[in-house]
């Protein structure tokens, strides 16, 4: 097989899920409300219940929104690669998933193509997210704003990974809701998306200890450190090998003679 046919399949597939975005604007729209309401709206909740005044220096009244935007970026990030599962489902169910899987490409170069196209939207849909924010003078070092992109790759297809694996044990679409209710909200909410860990550890060891762990806490923090020009190391290996693993365990998962397509069959 020529490289040639992988780089137009690899294009074949970023381009139909670029299409299929752009069409579903309805899509794009609610991925920037739902982080937006939470950056405007419990920001300003916050510093109420803590006795922030809404006052200068207005350096202060943004302090909390500026340290909340990298859980946003990933909350957009985290959503994106559920959205991207869904989709999956859905061309399970309408037949063309099972057209991609027979073309003679190898299985996890087509799962990956998927995962590299998915991640591809969740970025321009961080990038513009950014831009709205930065109008609102929640602003990172403008040299951030590229020290982040390779972050925003690794991040999203760690999240995106994850999407694929939950994707191989989801028979029907009416299962997704279930996956949004104990899956997504559960890793953000026990994440420091929305505060430090030391913060969480006052309030509970236990909680402490699972968003440590927490794969989308890891990826939030690659993405605040990187904003300003900082690497942190842990963050990154931790998301790395995280991507590795759901990755692995999503092509299992998708090999008709090892994963869950082979039990749902005899199902």
């Amino acid at each position: 097989m020529m490289v040639l046919h992988y780089w137009r399949a690899l294009w074949g597939v970023i381009g139909r899920e670029l299409l299929r975005f752009v069409h579903q604007r309805e899509r794009f729209i609610s991925a920037l409300v739902r982080p937006l309401v939470w950056l405007f709206v419990f920001a300003a909740g916050f510093r109420a219940a803590l006795g922030i005044a809404i006052s200068p220096p207005y350096e202060t009244y943004i302090l909390y929104e500026v340290y909340i935007t990298p859980g946003l970026i990933g909350m957009i990030q985290l959503f994106n690669g559920m959205q991207s599962s869904l989709s999956m489902v859905y061309d399970r169910e309408m037949g063309s998933m099972r057209i991609l899987m027979v073309c003679p490409l190898p299985r996890w170069f087509l799962l990956l193509s998927k995962l590299i196209a998915g991640t591809s939207v969740s970025i321009l849909q961080a990038y513009v997210f950014l831009g709205i924010a930065w109008l609102y003078e929640i602003q990172a070092p403008l040299e951030g704003y590229l020290y982040v992109l390779p972050a925003l790759i690794l991040s999203g297809l760690m999240l995106g990974a994850l999407g694929l694996l939950l994707s191989s044990f989801i028979k029907q679409l009416e299962n997704f809701a279930g996956v949004m209710n104990f899956v997504i909200f559960p890793m953000f909410f026990m994440s420091t998306a929305l505060y430090p860990l030391w913060k969480i550890q006052e309030s509970s060891e236990l909680l402490h200890a699972l968003a440590q762990y927490n794969p989308f806490s890891q990826a939030v923090e690659l993405i605040r450190f990187a904003l300003y020009g900082q690497l942190n190391e842990y963050s990154l290996i931790y998301t790395s090998v995280a991507f590795m693993l759901f990755m692995l365990f999503a092509i299992i998962g998708y090999n008709p003679s090892k994963g869950m397509m082979v039990r749902k069959g005899r199902g």
